[in-house]
């Protein structure tokens, strides 16, 4: 049991790498100075083309999202998923996985989350950067998932939530960064993901994406 976990582990490893040095080579062909998507899954499958041409919008937005992905990952990656694309705005939604993991401290969140700023602050001193709030999970949904593990994840996420928001707020104020939330009309009365919105109690269809875009397009 533990080989096929260990197999499954390189596999998604091997996916995340490969998709870093896919970004690699899109990025010799981007226009640089445009508006920048990144993070981890919550980010990547986020359909902001499909969604502009349904609004009848033209801006040039990149997707560098990579599924999995943790902070200490995109530290490594920051090239690759920004750097590289010389943005004028930057939406960040990073650190879902890091609060996941059980023995990840709010701390270490905060100081992974820093590093990364300090080096887009270094770099890109005039890009206007965009700390988005960490989406909503639903429990119910998680617990009907085939993969282990799906309901612990969601249920120590629920946990720590609203205090990984307010530091990355503080986080926001402490680098003059936009701290957004755009999660409104995304929950029930528990403030869970609404049920229709979410696919494994973590990812959402593009229904929730849509309501996501609503609140966010003034900052575009």
């Amino acid at each position: 049991m533990s080989g096929e976990k260990d197999n499954a582990k390189d596999f998604f490893q091997k996916e995340k790498d490969d998709k870093v040095i896919r970004y690699r080579h899109l990025n010799k062909f981007v226009k640089k100075g445009e508006i920048l998507f990144t993070g981890s899954s919550l980010m990547e499958q986020f359909p902001i083309q499909e969604i502009m041409l349904n609004h009848g919008m033209n801006k040039i937005i990149y997707n560098r999202g990579i599924g999995g992905y943790t902070i200490p990952e995109m530290l490594k990656a920051l090239d690759e998923q920004i750097f590289a694309l010389e943005p004028s705005k930057i939406f960040i939604n990073i650190g879902t996985n890091d609060i996941s993991i059980p023995e990840k401290t709010k701390e270490k969140l905060i100081s992974d989350y820093r590093e990364a700023l300090n080096n887009i602050k270094k770099r890109l001193p005039d890009a206007e950067v965009f700390m988005m709030a960490y989406y909503p999970v639903n429990d119910a949904v998680a617990a009907n998932e085939a993969w282990p593990g799906a309901l612990k994840a969601v249920q120590l996420r629920m946990e720590r939530l609203d205090e990984a928001n307010k530091a990355v707020e503080e986080l926001a104020k402490e680098f003059g960064y936009n701290y957004i939330d755009v999660n409104d009309g995304l929950t029930d009365e528990n403030g869970r993901t609404k049920e229709e919105y979410s696919i494994d109690g973590i990812h959402m269809w593009s229904d929730a994406y849509e309501v996501i875009f609503e609140n966010m397009k003034k900052y575009l």
